[in-house]
């Protein structure tokens, strides 16, 4: 069973900002953003115990419990264990997510990918969430912040803990799929090498997007879909950039991000394309992914990336964005422009 096999449509529901990325959310607010999820027909919802830790997990769980258990699905991360000990939210060393979640829980979070600590996390996970299973577990930043040898000792920690539970879960039912959840293609790369464990597929987050994609084009989408697996999308606005927001990649954008968001905007705009419509389209466009999950904290944000995914977009569109070298040549486009 593939990824592609599991999702009841193609797009998801990221919970990343239920966890208070970037901003205090009122409890309302969140409630009412996975409610209109639901009410405009979303049926897969990701989160992660990381997500303001456990935050969004509660969040989602509240929601989603006064729904039929059998017409959603659900994947959540391991890789993280929430502790019930507090310590200072401002003083978390959180790599390259630096305090993103920084209006969350302040239970301590702790990184641990052996093999007790995931079904631990997983466990806790489902009490958060107020479920008895999830669908899909994704092993969360293994790679994050590291580099080298560094990295490479986390992912065979990973490798003989989370992946072999995982794997094992999977082989029992417990679960319906596994792979990695992550932002970058290194890890994926490596996994996909081995001869065991075998993952079902990937979270890729912010790496395949129209203001970031050269190398999982050339480096993971072909093996995926070579093998059989899928991907997930994850932040296909590029962390709010594409669509005018002020961060790329969790931090400030930078002036290079800046213009080539104006180039795309700018064929946009003539063409009478919406930037999220641009977005989303162009990631779903390529035949290894099985999803993309946009992340919202707004309930009028749902309505918006469902009427984008349905907008009709020219096929010059895509042809201007080639022609002037913002998308790769090699990237499958919409409609096969």
């Amino acid at each position: 069973m593939t990824l592609k096999d599991i999702f009841p449509g193609k797009l998801g529901f990221g919970s990343a900002p239920l966890g208070n990325m970037f901003r205090d959310i009122p409890e309302a607010e969140a409630q009412a953003t996975v409610d209109a999820a639901w009410t405009d027909g979303i049926r897969y919802f990701d989160t992660a115990p990381f997500y303001g830790a456990g935050l969004a997990e509660i969040r989602m769980g509240e929601v989603l419990a006064a729904r039929p258990r059998d017409d959603y699905v659900i994947s959540t991360k391991v890789g993280r264990v929430i502790l019930d000990e507090i310590e200072d939210v401002s003083a978390r060393d959180q790599g390259e997510k630096g305090d993103v979640f920084k209006h969350g829980r302040p239970n301590r979070i702790v990184n641990d990918y052996s093999a007790d600590a995931t079904l631990r996390s997983i466990e806790d996970s489902l009490k958060r969430l107020k479920t008895d299973r999830i669908e899909i577990a994704f092993v969360h930043d293994v790679a994050q912040d590291f580099f080298g040898d560094e990295w490479l000792a986390m992912f065979e920690s990973a490798r003989k803990g989370a992946f072999r539970a995982l794997d094992r879960l999977r082989d029992e039912g417990v679960i319906k799929a596994w792979g990695l959840g992550v932002n970058r293609v290194e890890p994926i790369e490596l996994l996909m090498s081995l001869d065991e464990p075998r993952p079902d597929g990937f979270l890729l987050a912010g790496r395949y997007t129209l203001l970031d994609h050269d190398r999982a084009l050339q480096r993971v989408m072909p093996e995926v879909v070579r093998q059989g697996l899928g991907i997930v999308v994850g932040g296909p606005y590029s962390s709010g950039a594409l669509v005018g927001g002020p961060n790329f990649e969790y931090a400030p954008a930078t002036p290079a991000i800046l213009d080539k968001v104006a180039r795309i905007k700018a064929i946009a705009d003539r063409q009478g394309v919406s930037m999220k419509a641009a977005g989303l389209q162009f990631s779903l466009a390529h035949p290894a992914v099985a999803a993309v999950i946009p992340g919202a904290s707004r309930p009028e944000r749902i309505a918006e990336d469902n009427a984008a995914l349905e907008e009709t977009v020219p096929a010059d569109f895509w042809r201007e964005l080639r022609a002037a070298g913002l998308v790769h040549a090699a990237a499958p486009l919409p409609g096969g422009a």
